[in-house]
C-alpha cells in the first residue's frame, strides 16, 4: 500500500479571521505539521480553492458564500505556519459559471500541464489516503466520499479537520456520513 496525504483547503481564508474562517480552524496546523514530520516520505498534495473574483459559488452571484479564496490574495495562499514546502499544488473552483470545487478530485495541476489528483495517484502508485484540512463538512468530505468512490483507501486524520457548521452538528454529521462510506478515523 502506498499512501499519500492529501491537505484540502489549508487557506488563510478558512481559518479564524479569515474571510470564511473555521472555528478553532488554527487548531489543525501543529497536529498536520507532526504528521508531516512523522511521514517525511509520503507525497504530500494540498488542493486550494482558486476562485476568480466573480463566480456563481459566491452570494453575490446566487451562492452560498461570501468572497474567499479569490485567486492571487493573501487570503488564497496557504496557512503560513504549516510545512507544506514538498506539496504539490491542485487548484480548484475556477470556473465562474458553476459551484462546483469543493472536492479536491476537481483540482488540476499547473506544474504537471493540468493533470487531476486522481491521474497524479494512478501515476505515483498511491491507493490510500491520510486527509485532512478544512472544513470537515464541505471540502473535506466531498474530497474523501470521492476517494472512496475511486475505490481508495481513506484515513481521516481527525485531529487535522474542523467544521464550518452553518447547522450546529454538521461535522459530526459529516464525519458519520464518511465513516458509514468507509473512511477509517484516525488520530
Amino acid at each position: 500500500m502506498t499512501f499519500g496525504i492529501p491537505l484540502v483547503d489549508p487557506q488563510v481564508d478558512f481559518f479564524p479571521g479569515g474571510a470564511l474562517g473555521v472555528r478553532d480552524g488554527d487548531q489543525i496546523v501543529a497536529p498536520i505539521n507532526e504528521l508531516l514530520r512523522r511521514h517525511p516520505k509520503a507525497p504530500l498534495f494540498a488542493s486550494r480553492d482558486w476562485h476568480p473574483v466573480s463566480t456563481r459559488h459566491f452570494a453575490a452571484r446566487g451562492g452560498k458564500w461570501p468572497l474567499h479564496c479569490v485567486q492571487d490574495t493573501p487570503g488564497a495562499e496557504f496557512h503560513p505556519g504549516l510545512e507544506m514546502a514538498r506539496a504539490e499544488v491542485f487548484d480548484k473552483g475556477m470556473n465562474p459559471d458553476d459551484d462546483a470545487g469543493y472536492s479536491a478530485f476537481e483540482g488540476v495541476s499547473k506544474v504537471q500541464r493540468g493533470r487531476s489528483l486522481a491521474d497524479t495517484f494512478a501515476v505515483r502508485h498511491v491507493d490510500a489516503l491520510l486527509v485532512a484540512g478544512l472544513a470537515t463538512d464541505y471540502c473535506v468530505k466531498a474530497s474523501v466520499l470521492d476517494a472512496l468512490k475511486r475505490n481508495i483507501t481513506t484515513f481521516l486524520f481527525t485531529p487535522g479537520v474542523r467544521a464550518v457548521e452553518l447547522q450546529p452538528g454538521d461535522g459530526e454529521r459529516a464525519i458519520a456520513e464518511m465513516r458509514a462510506a468507509g473512511a477509517l478515523l484516525v488520530s
